[in-house]
């Protein structure tokens, strides 16, 4: 198993490696800069990861990975405009919208979005798009209730808006591996449990969310508890999986 870090590599050089439609024309140029604004790259190492550790192979594996991480940024995008978030800043330099105006930085996350269903749509079978269209539309359904207030269900709006695509670098991984889907059970509840994890420890570090509903030692308990469940279902597979078992404790004990 490739270790975390050169499975990130691998996907910075992939993305930095795509060719993205030349009727894009200098709108790119707005996309580069959405995608190269840093981030760890989870979803899509968890992609990778899944995918070796069922057998796969990670060359394999990538454009349904780089598929991801454009949607993934697509949603950052958008969700910075100021007819939503209304972020100035993201990662540490100008947002999209910012740096590129509100009409371009729309264009752009559109655009990320058709690249990364054209990505999807290069494996022979329909799974990975079909999968990855599926839970953009779960992260959008979750995105609106955010932006109407509709949060009296937490876990169910997290369980959209952040969940989803957690999901969906387990099941991706899984749909390149070939992996049945009678044999995926453990792998989509550890993909729930993740995307959990990520949110929980996010609204730790915002204040908000769980933090405002728990309280920092409620919020905190809960992530424990998540990462130990987390841990549990890796514990019912019986593949390698002690790359996953990193990122689940990087995640952990995050701090940005």
């Amino acid at each position: 198993m490739r270790p975390a870090d050169e499975l990130r590599d691998t996907v910075e050089a992939y993305l930095g490696s795509l060719r993205f439609a030349r009727e894009l024309g200098g709108l790119e140029q707005a996309l580069r800069y959405s995608l190269e604004s840093g981030g760890k790259r989870v979803r899509p190492v968890l992609c990778l990861a899944v995918a070796e550790a069922c057998g796969g192979r990670v060359e394999d594996a990538l454009p349904a990975a780089a598929a991801l991480e454009l949607v993934h940024t697509f949603s950052l995008v958008h969700d910075d405009l100021p007819a939503l978030d209304d972020d100035a800043e993201r990662r540490g330099r100008p947002s999209t919208h910012v740096a590129f105006g509100d009409g371009v930085a729309l264009l752009a996350g559109d655009a990320l979005l058709a690249e990364a269903l054209r990505l999807a749509l290069t494996y022979e079978s329909d799974d990975v798009a079909r999968d990855l269209a599926e839970a953009t539309l779960g992260m959008i359904g979750g995105q609106y209730r955010d932006i109407t207030g509709d949060d009296v269900d937490l876990d169910e709006l997290h369980r959209l808006k952040t969940g989803r695509l957690f999901v969906a670098a387990i099941r991706l991984g899984l749909d390149v591996a070939g992996v049945p889907e009678t044999e995926r059970g453990a792998w989509l509840v550890f993909g729930e449990d993740v995307g959990l994890l990520f949110q929980v420890v996010d609204d730790l570090l915002d204040g908000d969310g769980y933090a405002e509903r728990l309280g920092h030692e409620g919020t905190s308990r809960l992530a424990d508890e998540v990462a130990d469940r987390a841990r549990a279902r890796l514990d019912e597979l019986t593949v390698d999986t002690s790359v996953l078992r990193q990122l689940v404790g990087a995640l952990a004990v995050r701090t940005g």
